[in-house]
């Protein structure tokens, strides 16, 4: 019993110790955030068919959207069809806080700014195989705007880090231990000014810092979450919760 007994502290304290070592931004400041989604109904959030995801539906559909077990669960609804849902209210300035655990394979992300149409500056969720989280692309917008700092392999457990405006915070190997599949994450993002600056977290480790050279979108927009078009994604799921948000 003494061996296991410090053979468990041994695994405690290692799992400590890599945690620790997780570069965590000692500037995040958790006060004067609002929830948008308590998990209680999908009141204040609507879905748009208008985007380019829904057109297997002929645009009549933005794939399917439910509450279950206190999370916003976003699926296509038919093979290949897709779509955002969005905040009724509009922010300008502002940082978003959303608890994830979606399925591996999906395609989904956080719309930042999002209009009917799902014109955004997109915090990326592209959870499969090549994909990449915390980048930021430019959904829908000019310039061809697309900034991340690591891929996804052949498998969830597996990143290859690439050169980007951010070197990225979190080497391959200790991935597994940092990002925990099956698990909620947190997903942060703040947009400011336009052009906007943005940056992104992953459990409060920041990721990418972008600043746009030009105006190419509006002043203010809604919060999305998306499921892409494509494929055959009507059995796997995309999930998130917690939503909060602070005006800036």
């Amino acid at each position: 019993m003494k061996c296991f007994t410090v053979a468990w502290m041994l695994v405690v304290s290692t799992s400590l110790a890599l945690a620790a070592d997780f570069p965590v931004d000692p500037k995040l400041n958790d006060t004067g955030f609002e929830t948008i989604f308590d998990g209680k109904s999908l009141k204040g959030w609507h879905v748009s068919t208008q985007t380019g995801h829904s057109g297997a539906s002929m645009h009549t559909s933005g794939g399917k959207w439910v509450l279950e077990d206190g999370a916003i669960v976003g699926s296509q609804d038919i093979p290949g069809n897709g779509g955002i849902i969005l905040t009724d209210r509009q922010f300008g300035n502002f940082e978003v806080i959303v608890d994830m655990k979606n399925d591996y394979g999906p395609d989904s992300g956080l719309f930042l700014r999002s209009n009917e149409r799902g014109q955004a500056y997109q915090y990326m969720v592209d959870y499969h195989n090549n994909g990449n989280l915390a980048g930021i692309y430019g959904e829908g917008l000019s310039g061809g705007i697309h900034h991340r700092n690591f891929d996804f392999l052949d498998d969830v457990t597996k990143i290859q880090t690439k050169p980007a405006l951010v070197e990225c915070p979190i080497k391959p190997a200790d991935w597994p231990a940092f990002w925990k599949h099956g698990e909620w994450n947190e997903l942060r993002a703040r947009i400011e000014n336009n052009p906007p600056k943005i940056t992104t977290w992953i459990n409060r480790v920041k990721f990418m810092e972008f600043t746009d050279t030009e105006k190419r979108h509006s002043d203010t927009g809604s919060i999305a979450l998306q499921v892409h078009g494509g494929g055959d994604y009507t059995k796997q799921f995309v999930r998130y919760r917690n939503v909060r948000v602070k005006s800036l």
